[in-house]
């Protein structure tokens, strides 16, 4: 288990930041329930319901959309930060979902909202249901941005001082502009604010200054991120991106306190790589190479129920996301899902016309012509998940950590390394909890 203690006094790191290093998808919920364990708090930064986290707990599948994943650790407080957009309705409904699977309902308790998130509403879920370029998940999360960047968004701070007129008149125009039929009324916005006040009154408050008073106690926080570097706004693969700065840059930024908490960055990969909506990946796969991806793997959204697109790793797509977010370390997931594969390729670089290139294009378009370059690893062999858990469990108990995998497995976390420059701290084998390897 991470000990999260790194910092140079020799006292408990303040704050990690935990990434999604490709096109979201990376099991970034798994780790932040692990690293839970050990932290105060986690908090969102960026998005909305647009993210979807899965925990496996045994028997028992948790799928998150708002709820920080650390909602399993029943000691640990829960942020819904500054810049995220939330859809009040969504979190209810998994507030409620908690509840009836045992929980407490955390809000006011230890989950709160910052009074300086912005509010999905109706209108910004009629408007996302319009787009058929992109490929949005249709929750709201751009139009809600959009309102934000335009400075007419609502924020939690200001629910009590709605003009329900005024609002209703710009909605349906901006619905009327957009050729959508949908309508909404000052009656309407004011019966829904008003229960958005009532529902979450306990919770609402200023969580960068609740987060900043943990930091001087010597709380540990998790700093949770959703989707992934090439989904960031500016950074990733623009326009086929999310609305919402998904890097480092915004991990204080977005939960409110200041970038000289974070002492830890650990970017999250998977073993191969993953894409849901539109634009270019270099390394899809259409074969039954790629069959075998999506299938072990089952790559389906946790968020929308859509298939993943499945490839081999890309190096390159690693390198941008390191430089752009300075991982002090990586957590390789779904190794597992290379098992029975007879060779496994990792692109190191694009051959785009006669130039090969080791970086990124800036425009989607330019990428559409980028064929990667592969190197070959042998294979390693397939393990039922009972299988590849027993072996975890063996690793960490023996403390053997990564030598108690696979020799062609071993080589290929040696591969990935080097050719990254990052270390991999832990390596998972699966869903659940405890199908993950820690380094020694």
């Amino acid at each position: 288990m991470h000990s999260m203690v790194c910092a140079r006094d020799g006292n408990t790191m303040p704050a990690t930041v935990v990434l999604g290093a490709q096109w979201g998808d990376e099991g970034k919920g798994k780790l932040v329930d692990r690293l839970a364990e050990n932290a105060t708090w986690v908090a969102r930064f960026q998005g909305g319901n647009n993210a979807g986290h899965t925990v496996v707990l045994g028997d028992r599948v948790l799928k998150f959309h708002l709820l920080p994943s650390g909602i399993t650790r029943e000691e640990c407080g829960l942020v819904l930060g500054d810049g995220m957009v939330i859809d009040p309705w969504v979190l209810d409904r998994e507030l409620n979902d908690w509840v009836e699977g045992g929980g407490k309902d955390p809000a006011g308790h230890r989950l709160f909202i910052s009074n300086r998130a912005h509010i999905i509403l109706p209108y910004h879920t009629y408007i996302d249901g319009l787009d058929k370029k992109i490929g949005t998940t249709g929750r709201g999360i751009g139009p809600t941005y959009a309102d934000k960047i335009n400075r007419i968004g609502l924020r939690f701070a200001d629910l009590p001082y709605c003009n329900f007129e005024e609002m209703a008149e710009r909605q349906n125009q901006s619905l009327e502009d957009a050729g959508c039929r949908q309508r909404v009324t000052a009656s309407e916005l004011e019966e829904q604010i008003g229960w958005i006040r009532q529902r979450f009154a306990s919770a609402i408050t200023d969580t960068g200054i609740l987060l900043d008073n943990a930091l001087k106690m010597g709380e540990r926080i998790i700093l949770e991120g959703a989707q992934g570097c090439l989904l960031d706004i500016d950074q990733g693969t623009f326009p086929f991106v999310t609305s919402s700065v998904t890097s480092r840059g915004n991990a204080t930024h977005g939960a409110g306190i200041h970038p000289g908490h974070v002492e830890s960055v650990i970017g999250i990969t998977k073993a191969y790589i993953t894409r849901v909506g539109n634009g270019h990946m270099p390394t899809e796969l259409f074969d039954e190479d790629g069959d075998h991806l999506g299938t072990v793997g089952h790559e389906f959204g946790t968020t929308t129920g859509r298939k993943r697109r499945c490839g081999w790793f890309d190096a390159v797509v690693m390198r941008h996301a390191n430089r752009i977010n300075g991982f002090t370390e990586l957590a390789l997931t779904k190794l597992d899902v290379l098992g029975g594969l007879d060779e496994i390729k990792i692109c190191v670089g694009y051959k785009m016309g006669d130039a090969e290139i080791n970086e990124m294009p800036a425009s989607a378009i330019a990428l559409e012509d980028c064929e990667p370059i592969y190197v070959t690893m042998p294979g390693f062999p397939s393990h039922s998940l009972e299988e590849w858990l027993g072996i975890a469990r063996r690793c960490n108990s023996q403390e053997i950590g990564f030598t108690g995998l696979p020799a062609a497995a071993q080589n290929y976390i040696k591969k990935l390394e080097s050719l990254l420059g990052v270390t991999i701290s832990s390596v998972g084998l699966g869903p659940d909890r405890d199908a993950t390897v820690d380094r020694v």
